[in-house]
């Protein structure tokens, strides 16, 4: 008798049922070249840096190593396709 209705109070609550609004999709191209800072910004690796480094000079690998941060105009588009990020 009790568990009937601890059953029931239970389904009165739950959270599937009830949707807001339709969840967002993260663009799969941007979450696997991208990664979210706390202050709000994204940071990425520099490409070409991994392969055929014989023929590119020393300070040019130096700059390609580095991490690139995102730009203000980037920042807002970054924010729309990675939206729980």
């Amino acid at each position: 008798m009790f568990f009937s209705r601890f059953v029931a109070t239970a389904r009165l609550f739950s959270t599937s049922a009830v949707a807001s609004f339709p969840k967002l999709k993260t663009h799969s191209g941007t979450k696997k070249r991208w990664r979210a800072l706390s202050n709000g910004k994204f940071k990425r690796a520099h490409a070409a840096h991994a392969h055929l480094n014989v023929t590119k000079r020393p300070g040019r690998k130096n700059t390609l190593c580095q991490t690139a941060y995102s730009s203000g105009a980037q920042t807002p588009t970054l924010k729309k396709l990675m939206p729980y990020a």
